[in-house]
């Protein structure tokens, strides 16, 4: 992530802090954004869970990555085809086969742009 313009501070991730049962069963409920008056604190608190669900986001895809590199293992007995794994997963089979490149270059250590 770029670093924040000048003069400007930068915003870190919040900690995702997980709703009582009966308050997550109210839709119009949102980690407490609902109950605040103060347009500022709404921005700051909303802003800061949106970066923080979009971390939570880019690091669970690498999972998943990491995930399907390993069940299309060739090494494995029971390795999953990209058919089966994008089943598994939701998802088309050309997309599996791009997850399982990408989790095999997070295993080895390497990105596409280290091979330029």
């Amino acid at each position: 992530m770029a670093d924040a313009a000048p003069g400007r501070r930068r915003m870190k991730p919040a900690p995702l802090l997980f709703e009582p049962a009966a308050a997550a069963a109210d839709p119009d409920r949102f980690f407490g954004l609902e109950s605040m008056d103060d347009p500022a604190e709404l921005l700051d608190r909303s802003t800061e869970l949106t970066l923080s669900f979009r971390a939570a986001t880019d690091r669970a895809v690498e999972f998943q990555a990491v995930a399907a590199a390993q069940l299309a293992d060739p090494r494995r007995f029971d390795r999953l085809t990209a058919a089966a794994i994008a089943e598994r997963a939701g998802w088309t089979e050309d997309y599996a086969k791009k997850m399982v490149e990408f989790g095999r270059d997070l295993l080895t250590g390497t990105s596409p742009a280290d091979e330029d």
